[in-house]
């Protein structure tokens, strides 16, 4: 089974396959004649543009939620840690409950 793939991971995978296309069009404009060759280089140099552009956002937004994530996690931290402790204190006494129950 395949593992899941994370919403940047998907994102990257289409940029790739847009790359893929845009290659696959310029291979198509070479065998292209006169007109329809003017419109596949023009249709290609937009898409490259917008492929850019496409890459430089993803990345911005990329980068904005890697720091948010960052922040929370240090800001959380303390707070998990300190929950991490009092859950292994309550399953303490738990376990000494039930071992009192039983008699050992």
């Amino acid at each position: 089974m395949a593992a899941k793939k994370t919403g940047f991971e998907e994102v990257e995978a289409i940029l790739q396959d847009i790359g893929t296309k845009i290659e696959e069009l310029i291979e198509k404009g070479k065998e292209a004649g006169g007109e329809a060759k003017e419109d596949i280089e023009k249709k290609i140099k937009d898409l490259k543009e917008k492929r850019t552009t496409l890459e430089a956002e993803f990345q911005k937004g990329k980068e904005k939620v890697e720091k948010l994530y960052n922040e929370k996690k240090e800001e959380m931290e303390p707070n998990l840690s300190a929950s991490a402790e009092h859950f292994r204190e309550g399953f303490k006494e738990i376990l000494e409950g039930v071992r009192k129950l039983l008699g050992k």
